[in-house]
């Protein structure tokens, strides 16, 4: 039996290495346009299963001096803060100060696998592999120039922490193994008191292991996303009890139940505006292609079921899950709206109160990482999905872009985004390690930074909670 330190010797795992890359290069590229990816009636036509996902990293070289990404016509960008560790998500307080974990994945508690291995080995040359800091950093704008003048440790010594929230006085983090919480009190720039624990998180594996969480309105309670243990159970379904799924938690006593299952790595929440439903951004399953599975936002129905792993896109059956389970499948809810193949979107913000042009004044952002296992590449990117009536309605149009370079090497990878309260669309970039400020130009401001304010604390429903602490 092979432990994390029992490993064959360098040159052999160099000729594995070099044999199965080789193996993965030879996977067809993808037979279908970008586009057929996209929209709420994706094409699933293009089937290739292999026993390893194609492999096509973009290798991590970060932002030459000088060079940033490419906004939408109307926009420009600015770096509101850089020179961070690996900054993934985004959260606003109350007072307009940001805050960003910079986290990454914790260590690997799976004993040595070569298939995973060799996946740890690209992903590592694509950006995957920085340290994780294990805190949240405190930004503030001072003049309000869109740029960030402080910065201030606000927490340290976290799990990998992923998501963040405000109820109150009391302030919420999702690190890989726990939801834990601390006392808050406004403008503090550090926290130093003890956590404490609201309920355990799954944690063995940690295949995937970003947390996010949304309050309720009222801040009774927290929804808690948890991506599932592997690609398509093949490490055994016990292995994924209470994963691939959003968790409903009670803020208080911790108590939680299942909200809605079959959602393999569900990451970015929100509050639909319009509608008050909520939505999550989904990443699907690998080693069928290039073509599948796309990942997809989705607005979630209490006890639902999405498919993972036994079908996917509703009830397109997956003959790999085993043993079968047709009478789930039959149960499992299409998503709303794909968002292409291996793209893996993470972020998800509603446009309301932005200062953008107005084509982004309605619908959401979504922050695209960028495939790995994809040809040609796909994501690296930020996008605006437009939205009517509450549901997704038409093409996605590019916000921010260029974060590949001529070589196809990643400059930047795009994560959270969020919308802050003077209108300007804020840019978590892991690789870059930037936090990219996004405004609209003077003449297509759109918004007053009061009516910004004001939508904003209507969509997130808990800052008007909070406003009463303040």
């Amino acid at each position: 039996m092979h432990t994390a330190t029992d490993r064959p010797p360098r040159f052999q795992l160099s000729l594995i290495s070099g044999c199965l890359l080789g193996l993965s290069a030879c996977s067809p590229p993808a037979q279908l346009p970008e586009s057929a990816s996209y929209g709420p009636a994706p094409d699933l036509s293009s089937y290739h299963a292999s026993w390893l996902p194609t492999v096509h990293v973009a290798k991590a070289v970060g932002w030459p001096q000088g060079e940033k990404p490419a906004s939408a016509p109307g926009t420009h960008v600015v770096a509101f803060a850089s020179d961070l560790h690996h900054p993934r998500w985004l959260y606003e307080l109350p007072n307009g100060d940001i805050l960003v974990a910079e986290t990454n994945h914790p260590p690997n508690k799976e004993g040595f696998s070569l298939k995973s291995w060799i996946a740890s080995l690209f992903m590592k040359d694509g950006g995957a592999g920085a340290e994780s800091m294990n805190r949240i950093m405190l930004l503030r704008d001072n003049d309000g120039d869109g740029v960030a003048e402080e910065r201030h440790v606000f927490i340290k010594d976290l799990h990998s922490p992923f998501g963040m929230a405000l109820i109150g006085d009391t302030f919420y983090v999702a690190n890989a193994d726990a939801l834990i919480k601390f006392p808050y009190q406004p403008g503090q720039t550090e926290i130093t008191a003890a956590p404490t624990k609201v309920t355990d998180l799954p944690a063995e594996r940690n295949h995937h292991w970003t947390k996010n969480i949304l309050p309720t309105p009222d801040g009774s309670k927290l929804y808690v996303t948890v991506g599932s243990n592997s690609n398509v159970g093949e490490n055994g379904m016990d292995e994924e009890k209470e994963r691939a799924a959003i968790w409903e938690v009670d803020a208080v006593s911790g108590q939680h139940h299942i909200y809605a299952s079959g959602l393999r790595n569900p990451n970015g929440m929100v509050w639909e505006p319009h509608t008050g439903d909520l939505w999550v951004v989904v990443n699907e399953r690998d080693e069928l292609g290039s073509d599948l599975v796309p990942d997809y936002m989705t607005s979630v129905k209490q006890n639902g079921f999405y498919g993972w792993p036994y079908s996917y896109y509703g009830q397109h059956v997956d003959e790999r899950a085993q043993p079968p389970r047709p009478e789930l499948v039959a149960t499992a809810i299409p998503p709303d709206y794909a968002l292409g193949t291996h793209t893996a979107s993470l972020g998800l913000f509603p446009a309301k109160g932005n200062q953008l042009p107005e084509q982004f004044q309605n619908g959401m952002f979504v922050g695209q990482h960028g495939s790995w296992n994809r040809q040609p590449y796909n994501g690296y990117k930020v996008i605006f999905v437009p939205f009517e009536a509450g549901k997704p309605a038409g093409q996605p149009i590019d916000v921010l872009t260029e974060f590949l370079n001529a070589d196809g090497q990643a400059r930047g990878r795009p994560v959270g985004v969020i919308v802050d309260k003077k209108g300007q669309l804020l840019v978590a970039d892991d690789v870059g390690n930037v936090i990219w400020n996004v405004k609209g130009s003077h003449k297509t401001a759109r918004h007053t930074d009061s009516n910004a304010s004001e939508n904003r604390e209507a969509t997130s429903g808990v800052h008007a909670t909070v406003a009463a602490h303040d």
